[in-house]
């Protein structure tokens, strides 16, 4: 029996994502080919992210409503936020600050709520996943407070802002792929660890690259040379 069209898009939005956004954090940071398939990897994340949504609905798996809206939402702002050379506050940073907000608190609701049921579980989740997405929504959340209220951020910061949002945003495919359907890959893959590994290698780089850009300065402002940009100055 073959797929709906939703959910043959769906699976090829997230193979698209993933190997796009390999292939991104690969590239040169700054360079051309980097802007184009990061620009691929946010249209497959978000097609992956809206699918994942629709069919959620149909099934009623707020769960999955609720991994989708953070994954739409941290690539939506991670990109944005390398967009503009200029920070512009306007609606869309006020709307991404409640949205945030609203996703991080009924996450961790919904973490509390499983936490307090006897089979340990709220729609299919045990607290685990709800309390990791809440607090990565909450931390969106806050950032997207605090640059509602600066109206600034220093060219690190928006580096250190994409890269974070964009990195666990690949994260979350990497697990929706390689972590819940380890039974589309070959045994050795599922035996050896190898799964665990192109699961959270995301998240490797992105320490990696927050390290790196946190300490190194110079590289800080190659980067944003590269893009065109002009540093703006926190106040």
């Amino acid at each position: 029996m073959s797929p709906s069209p939703v959910l043959a898009l769906h699976i090829v939005s997230g193979t698209v994502g993933v190997l796009t956004g390999a292939a991104t954090l690969s590239l040169p940071k700054g360079s051309r080919w980097h802007r184009r398939t990061g620009d691929i990897f946010v249209i497959a994340m978000l097609s992956l992210a809206l699918t994942g949504i629709g069919m959620a609905i149909v099934k009623s798996q707020p769960g999955n409503i609720l991994g989708g809206s953070l994954t739409a939402y941290l690539v939506s702002t991670g990109w944005l936020t390398m967009r503009h050379r200029e920070i512009r506050i306007g609606i869309f940073n006020w709307a991404a600050a409640a949205f945030g907000s609203a996703i991080a608190i009924t996450l961790l609701t919904l973490a509390a709520a499983a936490a307090k049921t006897p089979s340990g579980m709220v729609f299919g989740y045990p607290p685990g996943p709800y309390i990791l997405m809440g607090t990565v929504g909450s931390l969106a959340a806050i950032g997207d407070a605090r640059l509602v209220v600066s109206r600034a951020l220093s060219g690190r910061q928006r580096l250190g802002r994409h890269l974070w949002r964009m990195c666990f945003a690949l994260f979350i495919g990497t697990s929706s792929i390689f972590l819940a359907r380890p039974y589309l890959f070959p045994a050795f893959m599922r035996t050896t660890g190898i799964l665990y590994m192109l699961t959270f290698f995301p998240l490797v780089l992105m320490i990696f690259w927050l390290f790196r850009v946190r300490l190194a300065k110079a590289y800080g402002n190659r980067l944003a040379a590269g893009r065109g940009d002009t540093p703006v100055a926190q106040t």
